[in-house]
């Protein structure tokens, strides 16, 4: 049995790189399409102004991109580092489409990110606009190889146990590539990625504004970020319904968690707007709900109940049981491979084996495992209900603020009257962790709703670690700590940098009439 210090400080240092770098991906993801689109205007119009806005926003996407990939190549080296039990269990599999990333979509990303930099003088208008899409393109190609893995970790479909090798195995690798919780995640979260984007050009052209500065570039910014972004946080919303109703079907627990229901109730299941959670009894203190609305949104019917929190419990102790009889056949198959009867004991039971490796962690002859064994070990199947409750409604709570401001700035830009509404402007601006707050609580409901699980039902996250020490991890962590600290400061610094110094000047004229600013708008006192 592992340590669960070790198993805690090993969660704990592959959380705070992955928090560390996911700061920039969604950034990486909105400004890609916003960079495309702004080119796009360039190529058809003609006008040098969008062409400096494509310049002047490709700098802060340069510099973002930079720290992403500084931060996300540790990542994938701690699964050989913290996690090599995982890496030996999964790694057929969980390999694959990470394998797959680096030698489609980074190389993508990276090769033609170059081209974008250096190559506005060098290709042709169509060629560069061409260069730039297919930096937006490989962008999320990375993101969709990674989702895939990870949606495989959720929804762990078209693999099977091998009791020879002692591994999962690919059965059915288009399984695993179109594993319905995975599409949804990446549209999801590459959805999430736009309104980041969106936001962060909003805030800084908001910023722009109430300094005098930059005025026809801002204007344009924002006006392409309000209707872009008014699209993202619409279909954020949408697809993480999606995600919800994928959820109801396949990790139970995790939506019992989200909305504290502990019982069972009957079909159509109210939903909490706000409740207080208490683990210790298992009910909440005080709650408001609205009827009817969890059971149609998570269920899509009127009829199918959302089992609750108890009642899964009790759904895991019967798993553990069956477990256990396959973690017994296991033993048997590997001692005499002839032993027919055992096989087909397993092949029968194997999906939940799993559960029965659950109780490793209170005894490790889990074949004798008493009743009260088995009863702790279906308690590990509760995550934490107060954060994932808390967490899920200030997400959600975000994501509806997002919509609100975004049609607000559209209706507002539509008018022309960027200039004139200093009240939204200085919203714009303070505006601008938002999006940062709302994907990284997405993902912590997203990963800690999984727990006790590195892979749902299919591995125990204690039993997926490395044989480190304490005094390993306690240093790696302060050192993984301290750099990314630094990448980040460097980041806010080089970006601070690049916003205050602005877009560069015009190198040429416009031609007459071309790249000003309609009268209505020209008209417009400058903001002092």
């Amino acid at each position: 049995m592992f340590d669960i210090d070790v198993v805690t400080l090993s969660r704990l240092q592959f959380a705070a790189t992955a928090m560390y770098h996911f700061l920039f991906v969604p950034l990486t993801l909105g400004l890609s399409f916003l960079l495309a689109i702004m080119e796009s205007v360039y190529v058809m119009t003609g006008r040098e102004i969008w062409r400096r806005m494509t310049m002047f926003w490709g700098t802060l996407f340069g510099i973002n991109f930079a720290m992403g990939v500084a931060t996300g190549v540790v990542m994938e080296f701690q699964f050989g580092m913290n996690w090599s039990y995982y890496s030996h269990y999964v790694g057929d599999i969980f390999g694959a489409p990470l394998a797959i990333e680096g030698l489609m979509a980074f190389f993508l990303e990276a090769t033609f990110i170059g081209m974008f930099f250096f190559g506005w003088d060098r290709l042709s208008k169509v060629g560069h606009l061409i260069v730039t899409w297919l930096v937006a393109f490989g962008a999320n190609f990375s993101a969709l190889w990674i989702l895939i893995a990870n949606g495989w970790m959720q929804n762990p479909v078209g693999a099977i146990f091998n009791p020879d090798t002692m591994r999962m195995e690919i059965a059915d690798f288009a399984a695993v590539i179109f594993n319905p919780v995975a599409q949804a995640k990446f549209v999801h979260t590459v959805s999430a990625g736009y309104v980041t984007g969106a936001i962060f050009v909003m805030a800084v052209s908001a910023w722009y504004l109430l300094k005098g500065r930059h005025i026809e570039i801002a204007k344009r910014s924002m006006a392409v970020a309000a209707s872009f972004g008014l699209a993202a946080s619409l279909s954020v919303v949408v697809l993480g319904d999606e995600s919800g109703y994928l959820a109801t079907e396949n990790q139970k627990m995790k939506v019992a968690a989200m909305e504290a229901m502990w019982h069972t109730e009957p079909a159509p299941a109210a939903i909490n707007l706000i409740a207080f959670p208490d683990s210790a009894k298992q009910e909440n203190s005080f709650a408001i709900s609205i009827p009817y609305v969890l059971g149609i949104i998570g269920t899509r019917s009127l009829t199918q109940e959302l089992p609750g929190i108890v009642n899964l419990v009790e759904d895991a102790k019967v798993r553990i049981r069956n477990g256990i009889a396959a973690y017994v056949a296991l033993q048997k198959v590997r001692s005499d491979k002839t032993d027919t009867e055992a096989r087909a004991t397993f092949d029968k039971s194997w999906r939940d084996l799993g559960y029965g490796l659950l109780v490793k962690l209170y005894r490790p002859d889990i074949e004798n495992a008493t009743e009260a064994d088995i009863a702790k070990a279906a308690e590990l199947t509760i995550p934490d209900v107060p954060l994932m409750f808390w967490a899920f409604r200030v997400m959600v709570g975000l994501g509806f603020y997002f919509i609100g401001f975004f049609a607000v700035a559209f209706w507002v830009a539509s008018r022309h009257k960027l200039g004139e509404k200093r009240w939204m402007l200085w919203v714009a601006v303070f505006s601008i962790p938002l999006p940062w707050v709302a994907v990284e609580v997405g993902w912590l409901v997203a990963e800690a709703g999984r727990q006790p699980w590195s892979i749902e039902g299919v591995l125990p996250t204690f039993y997926a670690a490395s044989g480190l020490t304490v005094a390993d991890l306690v240093i790696s962590l302060g050192i993984f700590l301290l750099i990314y600290s630094s990448l980040a400061v460097v980041e806010i610094y080089l970006m601070l940098h690049a916003i205050r110094k602005g877009p560069a000047a015009p190198e040429r004229p416009e031609p007459q009439g071309a790249g000003v600013l309609p009268a209505a708008v020209a008209a417009e006192p400058q903001i002092k």
